[in-house]
This record gives structure tokens, C-alpha cells and sequence, in this order.
């Protein structure tokens, strides 16, 4: 090995649109950050990034812009993001030595080779030797230590910031699968849409977080769960607090919920009969921070008439797929940006 092998890094990353999370090969998940930035508009210097980043939602003056530079998984800002991921690997690693020699990037399935460059692009102008992607609901399958290569499918359904993104794994790849721009983000635009028709308030993005987190479910719950929030009277423009409660984040999030059943029945409709059987036996694996919303598991299953698990630390599912990858290249590499699309299908 030579001396800058040595002090060379393997990485993995889940950038996602709500939250990165960086993989360092032997010491795991070192960082898991909002994927956030807030810049200086005269200036264009980055201000902060990350949880930094995130406190300064909706309460900046006119010259910071706080930007998402991932929009439904796909980068929306190449140089924002770039300096995202330079910020979130110096904070993995601040050793004024060190560099990163390869990086395993996760990516949604619906990609396009010009979105997946884009990726790989950025990671290398952060100043990573190599990059690659993996399309996330293989490192979701690897994460929660799913049967990968063998011939029986194992059903994914990943609920993230940004998206869902649904797949059927058999044999080391997706052989359907199906990317929904319909997800944590959206859920959140529900309720500020809801609070806004129903009690003519105005609230901002963390405030919905709040109450989703708090009071949200997909299913009634025999508990009762209410929240007192804080916005903008619309018709006075005055400060008014209100109470939520969880029957209130049930009826606004319906028809997002509704619309991610019904991708995941289409993509069961369209695979081959005998990996729909296994789907049978074998249920269907939730991760992402959507699935931790309460009774989502089981609305899932009631409406597909399977069984539904809850992968465990769905979080940070696809992060420890990703990481698997990279403490063991050789034998995950064929995993990594296969050029043959799963079938995909639209709504």
C-alpha cells in the first residue's frame, strides 16, 4: 500500500433531498445533515449549510436566500450542492491529509444519465477521487440486510424528503420500479395548504414539519394528539395560535397517502406473477423518514392485503446500504450504475 493509499478514504453518500447523510469506510455514518444552504445573495458566499442552515428557514432578510438545491431527488443548483458536499465531507473527515479516494453515491431509480452526471460531478468537484451511484432502492435492500442476489423479490418502498421511490429487487437489481414526486416535502405543503383553507392561517414550512411529526397518521389512532401552532391571520394579518389535532393531519394528508398507495398497486400490477407471489410471502419493507409517520405500515397493508414491515433505523437505511458497498467493493460493484433501466411506469 502506498503512502497516500494509506491516508486515502472510501465514502459513501445518501444525498437526498431533505437530509445527507455521509458514510465513512470504518467508522459509519459520521454525518447526517439537512441538505440545506443559506447564501449571501450580494455576495454569493455561502453562509451556512446544514442544521445551521436549517434554523434560518423563513426567518432571513431579504439578502440570504436559504436553498434546497435537490428538488425531487434530482439537483436543481450544480455549485450549491457541490458545496454542500464539500462542506459535509470536511466535517466527516477535517484531517488536513486525508482525501477522499472513491464515493458511492445514492440516486433516485427514474434518473436520467444527464441527472446521474450530474451526481457524479458534483462529488467529483467536492474533491473525491472516483464517484459512483447506486440507485437507492438496491442500498435500501442491502441496508436492511434483505436477500439481494438471490431469485425471490423483496419489495421496496423508500418515502423520502423529496420522493418515493417504489422498486422490486430479484437477483441484484430493480426489476420494476417507479419514482413519485410525492413525499415528506409534499406531506408538509399538505398541512400549510390545510391550515390555510380551514382556519385561515398562514404557517411556514417548519412549523408543518412540527405538526406532522406531532399529530400526523395515516390511519385514526385511539389516542388523541393535538398541537398548538403559531402563524399569520390571514384576515387581520395579526399573530394567532391555534390547536391541531391528529384527525385535522389525517384529513390533509389523504390524498398524498392515497396517491403513494396506488403507485405502489401499479407497480405490483405490472411486475411478473411470480415475483408478485413472493411479494406475497414475503410483504413489503418501508424506510425513509415517511415511513416512521404513524400507521402508514398498516394502511399500507390493509389496502395491498400484505404483510408491511418497518425497516429498522429507516433513516438511515439507505446510508448503511451504501456503506456496505463500499467496505466491501468488489463483491457489491456489480450493484453500481447499471446502464439497463428497471420498467418504469407513470402516473
Amino acid at each position: 500500500m502506498s503512502f497516500l493509499n494509506y491516508f486515502s478514504k472510501d465514502v459513501g453518500v445518501d444525498l437526498g433531498t431533505a437530509n445527507s447523510l455521509i458514510y465513512l469506510n470504518g467508522r459509519g455514518i459520521v454525518v447526517n445533515q439537512p441538505s440545506i444552504a443559506a447564501i449571501n445573495a450580494k455576495t454569493s458566499v455561502v453562509l451556512a449549510v446544514g442544521d445551521e442552515a436549517k434554523k434560518m428557514l423563513s426567518r432571513t432578510p431579504p439578502h440570504i436566500n436559504v436553498v434546497r438545491p435537490l428538488v425531487n431527488g434530482v439537483i436543481s443548483d450544480f455549485e450549491v450542492t457541490q458545496e454542500i458536499l464539500k462542506h459535509f465531507l470536511k466535517m466527516a473527515d477535517s484531517s488536513s491529509f486525508g482525501r477522499y479516494r472513491m464515493a458511492v453515491l445514492g440516486v433516485p431509480s427514474n434518473l436520467t444519465e444527464v441527472e446521474r452526471k450530474s451526481v457524479e460531478d458534483a462529488a467529483l468537484g467536492a474533491g473525491v477521487g472516483r464517484a459512483y451511484v447506486i440507485e437507492e432502492a438496491v442500498a435500501a435492500t442491502l441496508g436492511a440486510g434483505l436477500p439481494i442476489d438471490e431469485p425471490t423479490s423483496n419489495m421496496v418502498v423508500d418515502i423520502g424528503g423529496g420522493t418515493t421511490d417504489i422498486a422490486i429487487i430479484s437477483l441484484g437489481g430493480s426489476v420494476v420500479a417507479k419514482s413519485l414526486k410525492i413525499a415528506g416535502d409534499h406531506f408538509n405543503q399538505d398541512i400549510i395548504n390545510f391550515v390555510r383553507d380551514e382556519f385561515k392561517l398562514l404557517i411556514g414550512e417548519p412549523t408543518a414539519e412540527e405538526v406532522k411529526i406531532a399529530v400526523g397518521s395515516a390511519i385514526p389512532l385511539d389516542e388523541k394528539l393535538e398541537i398548538a401552532i403559531r402563524g399569520r391571520d390571514l384576515a387581520s394579518g395579526l399573530p394567532r395560535e391555534i390547536i391541531i389535532k391528529n384527525t385535522h393531519a389525517r384529513v390533509a394528508l389523504a390524498r398524498s397517502l392515497k396517491y403513494i398507495v396506488d403507485a405502489i398497486k401499479e407497480v405490483i400490477e405490472i411486475a411478473p406473477p411470480e415475483l408478485v407471489g413472493d411479494i406475497y410471502r414475503n410483504g413489503v419493507h418501508l424506510c425513509g423518514g415517511g415511513s416512521l409517520l404513524r400507521g402508514i405500515d398498516t394502511l399500507i397493508a390493509k389496502e395491498l392485503s400484505v404483510k408491511c414491515f418497518i425497516i429498522d433505523e429507516p433513516l438511515t437505511c439507505v446510508a448503511r446500504g451504501i456503506g456496505r458497498v463500499i467496505e466491501n467493493f468488489d463483491n457489491y460493484k456489480r450493484f453500481l450504475d447499471n446502464p439497463i433501466r428497471p420498467r418504469e411506469i407513470n402516473l
